[in-house]
């Protein structure tokens, strides 16, 4: 298992469009995804459970990441979330 912080830099944070794009990361890799924010779980491969974690613009994230290409996925999808994920 590997994890990471990230902070969220949308800025009107993880609404439809990018939670559907972090999904769509989180789903090209094998390891089960998911991230904690506050005391919650949400499963990144879920574009209801990301949208029902209400992330705002700023919020921190913990990455979590499990399974064969746990690496690669957490490398990954970071740079995806601090790119903006396509916005």
């Amino acid at each position: 298992m590997v994890k990471q912080r990230v902070t969220i830099q949308n800025p009107t944070g993880l609404h439809l469009r990018p939670a559907g794009i972090l999904c769509k990361e989180a789903m090209q890799y094998k390891s089960h995804v998911t991230f904690r924010y506050g005391d919650n779980i949400a499963n990144a491969k879920s574009v209801l459970s990301v949208l029902g974690a209400c992330i705002k613009s700023g919020d921190e994230i913990e990455l979590i990441c499990e399974g064969e290409d746990e690496e690669e996925a957490l490398k990954h999808i970071i740079e995806q979330i601090e790119n903006g994920l396509g916005e």
